[in-house]
């Protein structure tokens, strides 16, 4: 059977001499394991298409339990993306954690716009890798079942809590005066800025989820909070996380964006 759609590379291992086994978020047909013949080989029409994070239009053939990619047209590299070592370092992130989150054959045409609109963010919007990492992990958890409930503080109800703290595990919104009744687990303080910015993220249009600014202070407040999120609702690390830390601490001041 011929399947045509379009997808995007999350993870490629190389396999034999010339092929590669692809894992591939496609839009019709979710989280799809591919091989993809010959295409190490020079000049093959599948190397671009085959490529970590390249966005195309794609023919499979499928025979029983395997899926081979037979056509593939590259719609979007995301070249800017690539040029720069530490925003790549991101964009791997966001792959990894992507895989983690598809489930195989499962459609998620909304999980890949997300991650589509991240990298055009990285890519052409050239916004600020904080900011657009942010966006990421705090819109995925909403797709993936694990919205943070922001209206007000759990406890006492209050619209604007005061000191307010996520708590990661409950994924709810506290006072820090009421903290202590909600119990262990470790919770985060958002400045007013991050939590008007988080609420923004979980409701806002998905066209238009970069469309606000934060004070450097509130950013890095955001950002501690969203990924500290991501990582105990997923009860797992990620290692291009890992690397891109490393990356932010070992590249000087000047190179970041």
């Amino acid at each position: 059977m011929r399947l045509t759609t379009q997808g995007i590379v999350l993870r490629e291992t190389n396999y034999k001499e010339a092929d590669k086994i692809l894992t591939v978020l496609t839009r019709d047909w979710g989280k799809r394991t591919v091989k993809a013949r010959g295409c190490r080989r020079k000049n093959s029409k599948l190397t671009a298409a085959s490529q970590l994070l390249v966005y195309s239009e794609l023919t499979l053939s499928e025979r029983g339990e395997f899926t081979t990619l037979t056509e593939a047209d590259p719609l979007e590299q995301f070249w800017s993306v690539r040029q720069d070592l530490e925003t790549l370092a991101l964009a791997s992130y966001f792959a990894e954690v992507a895989e983690a989150s598809a489930q195989e054959g499962e459609t998620c045409p909304e999980l890949l716009s997300l991650l589509l609109n991240c990298l055009y963010a990285l890519d052409t919007l050239k916004k600020p890798r904080a900011l657009v990492k942010a966006v990421f992990e705090l819109r995925l958890l909403c797709l993936t079942g694990y919205e943070p409930l922001l209206d007000a503080c759990a406890v006492c109800g209050a619209p604007e809590p005061l000191r307010a703290r996520l708590h990661l595990s409950q994924g709810v919104l506290c006072c820090a005066a009421c903290r202590g009744r909600l119990g262990g687990g470790v919770s985060m303080p958002l400045s007013p800025g991050a939590l008007a910015a988080a609420r923004y993220i979980v409701s806002g249009p998905p066209k238009k989820l970069f469309s606000f600014a934060l004070a450097e202070e509130s950013l890095r407040r955001l950002g501690q909070a969203t990924e500290a999120f991501l990582m105990t609702q997923q009860e797992r690390g990620f290692r291009t996380l890992d690397y891109y830390k490393q990356l932010e601490r070992s590249l000087p001041e000047a190179g970041r964006g």
